[in-house]
């Protein structure tokens, strides 16, 4: 017994110590420091960095543990998709530093949000019941939902707010009444439980389970922004505050597409003939609308979230191809895409002229004759995104697109060469602005501190991805082979 209760102590220890540091930050934010203030962001700070610090010995786990009656699990695949969602979160934190203090100071909730956001994230990952899967969900969304709407003065950021909850109700109905079609057919919500069932059973399953399967999968491209359920992301991504949007465009969605892997792989892996249709359209369409939708745009966060659409779709191209490659392939994009995103938002938030933050790109003109190190930055995540080598952006999806080969899906790999040529047009126009058009009125020469740290750290990552990948290669494919074992 002491042994079980020793056991499940140790699993659930990260999520433990960050419950209760978010609580005691939200204290000091009620009693001590009502804005935000260097304290708070220096203890949410620590308090990720702390989580990541009891994480990490679990990173050599060599096979998956499941504690509380099986609801809550952990594996190397497992904890390696925590110590993303907590450096997403923490590169975030840092570029809203500034932007939090400005002007008297956000309140200090916004960093608790963060963090309780955070934790719903970690608890998907390591859902091992579809019901623990829902509820750590709707502990993220929610707090989503306040972050995007947090401006509560800016009209476009409670539109935002208000559209994205709305939504995010609808897509979260749909994944319960899957969820429910599951258990009824199924009788069972556990992932080992389902996976035995479909182990015992000969084909053709029931298709209650399907359509559940079906009702459950919509519900995850919703959180994805994947076509043909991205409508909320352009007006979400371009209403919310910037630093809450590169929060949006990084950790929900690796939370969201690890817990998607493993549940596809793992429960649902003898159904893969019939998930993989819906993954292949939902890839397909998003990395073409990605590409096309993108080219008119003006504002850069429109931009953006068009761009995120896109890299979903390639993703989503490595969860289509499954097997130890897809998922190693997934787990090296969304790494590196943390960084190539983060640090794309820095620059917006870079870029601001009489105290006034500037989003539309025709602003952009002729900065690189008056501040050629930030357009140089801009250029290169533009560049790295358009999956131009040698950068960290290229490796992700040659990657992908190698798990997609080796799988026969080479017509998809074909169409994912195509978006990214298409895709290349919006980026090097951003690009083309910057270099020839002419200048416009100069931006603030001030740069925060900790924004320069964030930027900096990201472009680093991106620009020399290339001279050391193998570790982090090696890494992916040492968890993937676990996962998918």
């Amino acid at each position: 017994m002491e042994n079980v209760i020793s056991q499940t102590l140790r699993v659930i220890l990260p999520e433990l110590y960050l419950v209760v540091m978010a609580m005691f930050l939200l204290m000091v934010a009620v009693y001590k420091c009502k804005r935000v203030c260097n304290a708070m962001l220096a203890g949410t700070l620590l308090t990720l960095a702390g989580t990541a610090w009891y994480l990490w010995p679990m990173l050599g786990v060599a096979k998956q543990v499941a504690v509380f009656n099986g609801m809550f699990a952990t594996s190397a695949f497992i904890v390696f998709s925590k110590l993303m969602v907590l450096a997403a979160s923490a590169m975030a934190v840092v570029i809203a530093a500034d932007w939090l203090k400005e002007e008297g100071g956000y309140p200090s909730e916004f960093l608790v949000l963060i963090l309780l956001s955070t934790l719903g994230m970690l608890l998907m990952i390591s859902a091992n019941d579809l019901l623990a899967l829902y509820v750590a969900l709707e502990l993220s969304s929610l707090a989503l939902y306040v972050l995007t709407a947090f401006t509560r003065d800016n009209a476009k950021s409670s539109e935002a707010g208000l559209k994205y909850f709305v939504l995010g109700a609808l897509a979260s109905g749909m994944m319960l009444f899957g969820i429910s079609l599951i258990y009824g057919f199924a009788g069972t919500i556990g992932f080992k439980e389902l996976g035995e069932l479909f182990a015992n059973s000969a084909p053709p399953y029931s298709r209650g389970v399907i359509l559940g399967l079906v009702m459950v999968i919509v519900g995850f491209c919703f959180k994805l922004s994947a076509v043909p359920f991205h409508m909320w992301a352009p007006d979400v991504y371009e209403g919310a505050p910037t630093p809450v949007t590169a929060f949006l465009a990084t950790a929900p969605k690796i939370a969201a597409f690890t817990l998607f892997a493993r549940l596809l792989a793992q429960p649902f892996g003898l159904l893969f003939d019939q998930w993989q249709q819906v993954i292949i359209f939902a890839s397909m369409a998003s990395m073409v609308l990605g590409a096309f939708a993108a080219i008119m745009q003006t504002n850069i966060k429109r931009l953006l979230a068009y761009s995120s659409i896109g890299h979903v779709g390639f993703i989503l191209m490595a969860v289509a191809a499954g097997g130890k490659d897809g998922m190693a392939a997934l787990l090296l994009y969304l790494a590196l895409y943390i960084f190539m995103s983060i640090g794309a938002f820095g620059c917006v938030l870079m870029m601001r002229r009489n105290g006034r933050y500037v989003e539309d790109i025709r602003e952009l003109g002729g900065l690189a004759q008056t501040y050629p190190i930030r357009a140089m930055v801009l250029a290169t995540f533009m560049f790295s995104m358009a999956g131009i080598p040698p950068l960290a952006g290229f490796f992700g999806k040659m990657y992908v697109l190698l798990a997609a080969v080796n799988h026969q899906l080479v017509w998809l790999a074909v169409i994912g060469v195509a978006a990214s040529v298409v895709s290349g047009y919006y980026y090097l126009k951003v690009v083309k602005v910057m270099y020839f058009d002419e200048q416009t009125q100069p931006f603030d020469k001030d740069m925060p501190l900790m924004l320069r740290i964030g930027v900096g750290i990201s472009v680093a990552v991106t620009l020399l991805f290339f001279l050391a990948p193998s570790s982090l290669v090696s890494q992916v494919k040492d968890v993937a082979e676990i996962m998918v074992k």
